[in-house]
């Protein structure tokens, strides 16, 4: 089904998506919109929230789940990934969205991140990016400049950035786009495409920390539309990412690889026999 014949399938509005919890990020910050945008995208895809499933880790962004009204999953911390792709190759016909931050999905979560985008399993990715620990107050994460300086880091933590958007690529995710929580429209178009592209989709969404990175606020005046269309090109789509300034907004890649679908249907093997072939 293509998207436009999905939104008029069964037109479904945002609100329905989100459920009675309020939010309790600090006033300001980008996830509320981050919030918006995927109860925008569901609603542009038409998908049924009883569909569709959120899982996360741990953070601030991690709260997501909770605040939707679709099934969720609040994992511990790093393994949103594992889960999400557990659930979706169990339950492949539910629409599965993993949600979490720069820290929870780069640092601990690293591994998961490399290997879900090599297994290319049919779900979608969205991790909010602010260069911060945010819910543990303000300790550098793989995306801080290595010069930022903080109390936790006087003088900066001289380390080099983790670059997600290259990592996605060369590990074989099949779409990867960057999104900014202060344009929720496009930022839920891009979702939406992720969400409709086969295979792990991967959407880094810049979404300022207003507490512990107030310097931030800026990035609404330097986030521009990538000046180049969307590539098939591995390459091509490479030596893009590479020398973008970091704020270039829109779908970056979009490949064509199909989707890891385990077999279904074979023959299950008996308890019994499985330890007859490890007997000694």
């Amino acid at each position: 089904m293509t998207m436009a014949e999905s939104q008029t399938a069964n037109a479904v509005p945002a609100a329905a998506y989100k459920s009675d919890i309020k939010p309790v990020w600090c006033p300001g910050c980008g996830d509320f919109s981050v919030l918006l945008s995927i109860t925008k995208a569901l609603a542009e895809l038409s998908l049924k929230p009883e569909e569709v499933a959120v899982v996360s880790g741990i953070g601030c962004s991690s709260r997501i789940p909770a605040y939707t009204n679709c099934y969720g999953f609040h994992g511990v911390h790093g393994r949103g990934l594992a889960v999400a792709t557990g659930l979706k190759v169990a339950r492949p016909d539910l629409t599965v969205l993993a949600a979490g931050g720069d820290g929870d999905g780069f640092s601990i979560g690293g591994n998961h991140f490399l290997h879900a985008c090599r297994r290319n399993v049919d779900l979608t990715y969205i991790v909010m990016d602010n260069r911060v620990y945010g819910m543990t107050k303000g300790q550098p994460s793989p995306t801080t400049e290595p010069d930022w300086d903080s109390a936790l880091s006087p003088g900066g933590a001289g380390l080099r950035s983790f670059h997600p958007l290259v990592i996605a690529l060369a590990s074989g995710a099949n779409f990867v786009a960057r999104g900014f929580s202060g344009d929720p429209n496009g930022t839920a178009r891009l979702i939406a495409e992720a969400i409709h592209t086969p295979g792990f989709s991967f959407v880094e969404i810049l979404s300022p920390c207003v507490t512990f990175r107030p310097d931030q606020r800026e990035w609404r005046k330097m986030v521009h539309p990538a000046p180049v269309e969307p590539t098939d090109d591995p390459s091509r789509a490479a030596r893009r990412i590479m020398t973008d300034d970091g704020f270039n907004i829109g779908i970056l890649y979009r490949g064509n690889r199909k989707p890891y679908r385990p077999g279904i249907g074979g023959k299950a093997a008996e308890a019994a026999g499985l330890e007859k072939e490890f007997e000694l």
